[in-house]
């Protein structure tokens, strides 16, 4: 009896050692590819995105169809598809589904199809488009959210960089670039009227608009990231997002924002709004306004490039995490 149960001790202490290394390993898989988000080509991303060429990206303007061409350029030259039938990665949208003064535009849409559970998705969304030209100054929109669609294009080559290397994540991975934003959600407003896979097979969706600056409360203390809606519908989302945090970047994560009774509701000033109304747990990321809001002057070389790729780091393992977890995340709440 002692032979048998010290070789079951044995066992046990293997297994145990075993599970720990495989968690070990999980941790250096994400941290190997979260290291391919650099400040550099954030920089380049956001130099062309927010440069005079794209004239302010207003929506259904030729400055927003350069830009949407970029993105696709991107994700074709990167060999990340689309899970769009026409293959344009452009989920067209007719002014009808606008404003009556706005010309048609789309969302730009990239794919990583899950190895495992490739059913469930996980929408990571931010808006490229801007307030365009205006008594003839150019509206660049570096951080809102020029910062936001760079960030994006990181996190998708990050993950295509895994699958390449046999890591393809277990659930599916949309990237959506949504459009007319600034002209009241209508971008992802459309995506949830027309998804291309039914809403009930988003797992969450991580909205990412404007993370590349400071605010004034955060002057002297430039590591932190406004977190906002992570405990709305989805309890166990936001133990997540905390022990991500914990474990990878340890930013300040300031809930200031996330406060029902915040009278600047931001919770309901971004497009995963869209989603939320449809009971998909979202966490939307957000480093307050500043000086430069909606102004011109909100240009590239303003953008904090270092903090913003370890804002984009956060999301990437958030996002790693909740493709690669054993379960969905659970909706225990309601709006």
């Amino acid at each position: 009896m002692k032979k048998v149960l010290g070789l079951l001790g044995i066992i046990c202490l293997f297994v145990a050692k075993s599970e720990f290394i495989t968690a070990q390993n999980i941790d250096s898989i994400a941290v190997k590819f979260a290291n391919t988000i650099t400040p550099t080509d954030l920089k380049k991303h956001l130099f062309t995105i927010a440069s005079e060429e794209f004239e302010g990206r207003n929506t259904g303007e030729e400055g927003q169809k350069k830009a949407a061409n970029y993105l696709q350029h991107f994700y074709k030259s990167h060999r990340i598809s689309t899970p769009l039938k026409n293959n344009s990665y452009f989920q067209s949208i007719a002014t009808q589904y606008l404003k009556p003064n706005i010309h048609s535009s789309e969302n730009v849409i990239a794919f990583i199809k899950g190895a495992e559970k490739p059913n469930e998705i996980i929408v990571i969304s931010a808006h490229y488009d801007h307030l365009g030209i205006r008594h003839e100054k150019t509206y660049a929109g570096a951080d809102d959210n020029g910062s936001g669609t760079a960030a994006i294009l990181e996190i998708a080559e990050a993950f295509k960089e895994a699958a390449k290397n046999g890591f393809t994540p277990k659930r599916s991975i949309m990237f959506l670039h949504v459009t007319g934003e600034e002209k009241g959600l209508l971008g992802s407003k459309f995506y949830v009227k027309f998804p291309v896979f039914p809403l009930k097979n988003t797992v969450a969706n991580l909205n990412i608009d404007m993370i590349g600056r400071t605010d004034k409360a955060h002057e002297n203390n430039p590591n932190y990231i406004y977190l906002i809606g992570s405990d709305k519908l989805s309890t166990e989302l936001h133990q997540i997002s905390e022990k991500t945090n914990t474990t990878y970047t340890k930013l300040t994560l300031d809930y200031t924002y996330n406060d029902d009774s915040d009278p600047n509701r931001f919770y309901y000033r971004s497009d995963h709004y869209n989603f939320a109304k449809n009971n998909i747990p979202i966490i939307f990321y957000f480093n307050g306004t500043h000086k430069d809001y909606h102004k011109p002057s909100d240009t590239p070389e303003k953008i904090n490039y270092e903090l913003l790729a370890k804002r984009t780091k956060l999301i990437f393992y958030t996002a790693w995490e909740i493709a690669n977890r054993k379960n969905r995340v659970t909706v225990d709440k309601k709006n």
